[in-house]
């Protein structure tokens, strides 16, 4: 299957594009000649990883009947200090609240994630390093 995406640039460092029928801007900041007008690209590498994990979880969790109060993914990317720079690192936070939520059906729904099912993760570890951990709430 192939997929596509175009950027139409918008002027200065802005771009718009769309993507499953919404419109989205991408902007550097004013530093460098940007307007803040939209996400950095890089900064969307980590929604999208928190995104495909996170849907991920909660589908799993769903089959094993486990709905959480709530469910939080945080993604923490560290850059390397040279150009290119790009995240060597990524650290995914998983946050749950609820009552007696079953530690053993988490870690299993975030493994599953992991391993089997979230594209973003799988392409990510090919050279970047995925972390996580899980912080009850």
């Amino acid at each position: 299957m192939i997929q596509n995406t175009l950027l139409t640039w918008k002027g200065d460092m802005e771009f718009e594009t769309e993507l499953n029928g919404h419109q989205l801007i991408i902007d550097a900041s004013p530093e460098v000649g940007g307007h803040n007008r939209g996400p950095r690209p890089k900064a969307l590498m980590l929604t999208a990883l928190a995104g495909c994990t996170g849907m991920d979880v909660i589908s799993i969790l769903g089959k094993m009947k486990i709905v959480p109060e709530e469910f939080n993914v945080s993604v923490d990317g560290h850059l390397t200090e040279e150009h290119p720079k790009y995240y060597e690192l990524m650290h995914i936070i998983y946050e749950f609240k609820g009552d007696d939520l079953p530690i053993d059906k988490l870690k299993k729904a975030i493994e599953l994630s992991q391993d089997k099912y979230c594209g973003v993760s799988a392409l990510y570890k090919k050279a970047i390093k995925l972390t996580y951990e899980i912080k009850l709430l």
